[in-house]
């Protein structure tokens, strides 16, 4: 069984818990809440705490980095498994915060990909960011690469970019002739001053998924680098939008187990079934996001014209750029983002 409660509730319940000595097998997850989190419980989790025969205590925080850092600073942490930004479990792994996983008793994460997967860490869904675009103002021809994005002449039009480097440095360096599968290590340089190119032809710098969707919908911009999932909810509603997954940036949550977590073993257990490839099918059933592991593709659970749809999807993450989450997490992607700042500022 799953039960949830706050991040306040959190801490009362693991000590009510602690201190019943015969209490099932359980831990705490911990995600980002909404309709995500709504969506994996009945995906995922429940599935996974019936056939593991054990409790899922669940907390939700928008950004669970700070939280990490506090508990395993403690010494006491509360939470076992979160689902966090795959950067978060690299640069945790990295600072003594996240646990090391050994991979012969994770076997669902061993089978994966390699570069789905760290030494902290198990790719857990997938989303992506897409050039999207109007379809009233591009009823034809419509820009299909980020070429095309920064090509103002061709393609003239109101532009919106997230404020922020991830993705947009990489959606930079594609326009700038560089193929998606050779970006890594990023030329930093290159891309800002592409950047600066298109930096005059910017409306909107958004903050927020709910934003760049929200663009969309009013028609405020005509094309825009946006999260595949907000694309499709505007689209649902009715508004004439699109986006190609042609050199999409493909990115990920992913599953890591905080350092001294309390109940690390049936953690351990917990991370393997959670990614079992049937799970993992049943998740875009229930909200727009990719499974995490590939081998979901072949269990027939999504349908072909689902399939289709997904950002994880063989054929359309072959047409995108897979984030490397190890070069963000490095001082050069460090360095990075402290540049981005400035060039904001600029």
């Amino acid at each position: 069984m799953t039960q949830k409660f706050g991040l306040g509730c959190a801490l009362l319940g693991a000590i009510g818990y602690a201190a019943a000595a015969d209490a099932a097998e359980q831990i705490t997850f911990v995600s980002q809440g909404g309709a995500y989190q709504q969506a994996q419980t009945v995906a995922i989790l429940d599935p996974s705490a019936k056939k593991l025969g054990i409790t899922i205590n669940q907390d939700s925080i928008p950004d669970a980095w700070p939280a990490i850092k506090t508990q395993v600073g403690s010494g006491k942490p509360i939470w076992d498994v979160v689902d966090t930004p795959t950067g978060n479990c690299l640069r945790g792994g990295e600072q003594g915060l996240i646990e090391k996983l050994d991979f012969s008793k994770i076997p669902n994460g061993a089978a994966m990909p390699e570069a789905y997967r760290s030494p902290y860490s198990v790719s857990y869904e997938f989303y992506s960011s897409v050039l999207s675009y109007s379809q009233k103002t591009f009823p034809k021809d419509a820009p299909n690469s980020w070429a095309d994005f920064w090509d103002v002449k061709k393609f003239p039009g109101r532009r919106a970019l997230r404020n922020h480097p991830f993705a947009t440095l990489e959606a930079a360096l594609m326009a700038d002739g560089v193929a998606p599968d050779k970006l890594y290590p990023l030329d930093v340089d290159r891309a800002f001053k592409k950047l600066e190119e298109i930096k005059p032809h910017i409306t909107v710098w958004w903050t927020s998924g709910a934003q760049s969707a929200q663009l969309l919908n009013d028609g405020e911009v005509d094309m825009e680098m946006a999260w595949n999932g907000r694309v499709t909810a505007v689209a649902k509603e009715g508004a004439k939008v699109a986006f190609t997954y042609n050199q999409g940036i493909l990115q990920s949550t992913s599953l890591c187990i905080l350092k001294g977590a309390p109940n690390l073993a049936t953690a351990v257990k917990f991370l393997n079934e959670a990614v079992d490839p049937v799970h993992q099918a049943n998740l875009p059933l229930h909200i727009d996001y990719g499974p995490g592991n590939p081998k979901a593709f072949e269990t027939g659970v999504i349908k072909p014209e689902r399939a289709a749809q997904l950002p994880s999807e063989p054929a359309n993450a072959a047409k995108q750029a897979l984030m490397s989450y190890a070069w963000w997490s490095s001082p050069a992607g460090e360095a990075a983002e402290k540049r981005w700042a400035s060039f904001m500022q600029k």
